[in-house]
C-alpha cells in the first residue's frame, strides 16, 4: 500500500539529489525532514549575485559596493578640474564642465580630428570624419553627444533610447562605453552596452529600466528591437564609429534596418580611419548635407614598416623572436590559426593569450585584462582585434599572416604608435607571399623595409592563392570564415 497524505491521495516517493526520498503531494512543512537541511542564501552571496547582474548589464554599482542598486543614481566616476576659457576644448565650444572631466585625465588640447569636427558637431550638423586610429576619434564624437544632450531636460523612458553608437565588436563598445561614462555620469545620463556573447536577459532589465545611451552591436541590437525591449524612435543622434567596417562583412543590412527605425530628423555622424566600400550607401541615404573632416589620414611618421621574408618552416621561430622582444599584438588571419599560435608560443616562454570569435565574451574580456595589465606580453588575434581593442604602450605589431586587403592592414597596424606614441610594423612573409605584400603595401600607400631572405632573388609573380596556411592544413580559401559564426544567421561574429 502506497503512502498517502492527509487528504487521502497516494503519493509517490522521489529522489532527491542527495540520496534521500521525499514525497510528491504531501504538503510543505516549512522544514526539511530528511537529508542535509536547506540553506537560504545569505545576504552577501545575494550581493555578489547583484554585482555580477549589475556587471552584465553594463551598470556600475556605486563605489564599488556590490550592494548598491543598479538603477540608482551614479556617484561621478571622474572628479573634473576647473578649466578656464584657455582651455583647448573650451574654446571649441566644449562646455567647462565637460572639458573638466576631460582634462581630470591630463588631456586639455584637442586632437586634429576633435579641433576640425568638433564645431560642427556642437552645432548639431551631420558629420564625416576622417582621422587613422587612435586619432582621438571617439572624445571627437562623445563630446558633442553628450554636450547636446544634456542641453534638453527629457525625462527618461523605458526601452527608448535618446542616443545610439553602433560599433562593430564587443571589446569596442565596451571602450566606447568607458570613453563616455564619466562625460555621461556628470551630466546625469545613463550609458548601457548592448552585444553578443552574454545573455540578454540582463541587457533586457537594462533597457527596460531606461538610458540615454545605447553602445550597440548591430546583431544584438536587432534581437532586442525584435523583442521590443528597443526602440529607436526616440533617437535624437546616431554615431556609426569604424564606419567602412559596418558597411562590410554582412554589417550593413542590420546598419540599415536600425537607421530605418530612427527618426528621420536627427543629428548622424559616421567616423572612422579609412571611408570606402559601402559607406557611401550610408552617407547618401541616411546622412542630411554632411560636413567632411579627415585628419591625420597617412601613416604616422613614428610608425616604423618593415617586411621579413621567411621560409615557411621558419616563420613560427620567426614571429616568437619577435614577441621576445617587447610587449606585440600578433596577428592571424583564421581563428583556429590564433588559438594555435598563442599555444605554441607558450613552448618558447613567451606568455601569450589568444583573441577570436571562438572564445566565450568571459574569456575574451579575461585575455585582453591579462594583456592590458601586462601578466601576458603578448595577444594574438584575429582582425576583431584590429578595431576592437585600445591598449596603451604597444611598441610592436606583428602581422604573423599578412591580412587579404589593405584596409586591414592600417587598422591592424593602428594597435601601435597611438596618441602620437612611436611603434613598429613587421610583416613576416613566406616567398610566395613577397608580390601579395608588394601590392598590400602599395595599396596602404606604406614605405617599408625589407629584410630576411634576399627579395631580389625571389620570383614576383602572384602566388594564386592569398597566402598559403601555416598550421599544417593546405589548401581552402584563406581566411574563409573567419570571424564569421555559421550558426548565427551568417551574422558577422564579433
Amino acid at each position: 500500500m502506497s503512502p498517502s497524505t492527509s487528504t487521502g491521495r497516494p503519493t509517490t516517493p522521489r529522489r532527491r539529489s542527495d540520496g534521500t526520498s521525499t514525497t510528491a503531494g504531501a504538503a510543505p512543512s516549512g522544514r526539511a525532514t530528511a537529508g542535509k537541511a536547506r540553506t537560504k542564501p545569505n545576504n552577501q552571496s545575494r550581493n555578489k549575485s547583484a554585482a555580477r547582474r549589475d556587471d552584465r548589464r553594463g551598470f556600475r554599482p556605486e563605489g564599488g559596493s556590490t550592494a548598491a542598486s543598479n538603477f540608482a543614481p551614479k556617484k561621478p566616476s571622474v572628479i573634473a578640474v576647473e578649466v578656464g576659457p584657455d582651455n583647448g576644448f573650451v574654446k571649441l565650444g566644449v562646455p567647462a564642465n565637460l572639458a573638466g572631466i576631460i582634462a581630470a585625465g591630463g588631456v586639455t588640447e584637442p586632437f586634429s580630428i576633435q579641433s576640425v569636427t568638433l564645431p560642427d558637431s556642437l552645432a548639431g550638423r551631420d558629420v564625416l570624419g576622417q582621422g587613422r586610429t587612435g586619432s582621438g576619434k571617439t572624445l571627437a564624437f562623445a563630446l558633442p553627444l553628450i554636450a547636446r544632450l544634456a542641453t534638453t531636460k527629457v525625462a527618461r523612458q523605458a526601452n527608448r533610447p535618446r542616443a545610439l553608437i553602433l560599433v562593430p565588436t564587443r571589446e569596442l563598445a565596451s571602450q566606447v562605453a568607458a570613453v563616455i561614462d564619466p562625460l555621461a555620469t556628470a551630466c546625469g545620463l545613463r550609458v548601457i552596452t548592448v552585444f553578443g556573447g552574454v545573455g540578454h536577459g540582463p541587457q533586457r532589465d537594462g533597457l527596460r529600466a531606461g538610458a540615454e545611451i545605447i553602445v550597440a552591436c548591430p546583431g544584438r541590437l536587432v534581437d532586442h528591437m525584435g523583442e521590443g525591449d528597443a526602440k529607436l524612435d526616440r533617437i535624437e543622434i546616431t554615431i556609426i564609429d569604424e564606419a567602412d567596417h559596418m558597411a562590410d562583412q554582412g554589417f550593413l543590412p542590420m546598419v540599415k534596418r536600425i537607421l530605418d527605425a530612427t527618426p528621420k530628423v536627427g543629428q548622424r555622424m559616421l567616423f572612422s580611419a579609412t571611408l570606402a566600400g559601402g559607406v557611401d550607401a550610408i552617407v547618401s541615404r541616411y546622412l542630411n548635407n554632411p560636413v567632411s573632416h579627415a585628419a591625420e589620414i597617412e601613416a604616422p611618421v613614428l610608425l616604423d614598416h618593415s617586411v621579413l621574408v621567411v621560409d615557411d618552416a621558419n616563420r613560427l621561430e620567426a614571429v616568437a623572436e619577435l614577441a621576445r622582444s617587447e610587449r606585440v599584438v600578433i596577428f592571424t588571419r583564421t581563428k583556429h590559426r590564433a588559438k594555435q599560435l598563442a599555444v605554441k608560443l607558450k613552448t618558447f616562454g613567451i606568455n601569450a593569450v589568444d583573441m577570436h570569435g571562438n572564445l566565450s565574451q568571459a574569456a575574451r574580456e579575461r585575455n585582453l585584462a591579462a594583456f592590458s595589465s601586462g601578466a601576458a606580453s603578448a595577444l594574438v588575434a584575429t582582425d576583431i582585434a584590429a578595431r576592437g581593442i585600445h591598449v596603451d604602450d604597444v611598441p610592436l605589431v606583428v602581422h604573423a599572416d599578412p591580412p587579404i586587403e589593405h584596409k586591414a592592414y592600417t587598422h591592424r597596424s593602428g594597435r601601435t604608435a597611438r596618441a602620437g606614441a612611436a611603434g613598429r610594423v613587421v610583416t613576416v612573409a613566406s616567398p610566395a607571399q613577397v608580390s601579395e605584400v608588394r601590392q598590400l603595401l602599395s595599396k596602404a600607400g606604406v614605405t617599408a623595409t625589407w629584410t630576411g631572405i634576399e627579395v631580389s632573388s625571389v620570383s614576383t609573380r602572384p602566388s594564386g592563392r592569398s597566402g598559403a596556411r601555416n598550421d599544417g592544413r593546405q589548401g581552402g580559401r584563406p581566411g574563409a570564415r573567419s570571424g564569421t559564426a555559421r550558426g548565427n544567421g551568417g551574422r558577422p561574429r564579433r
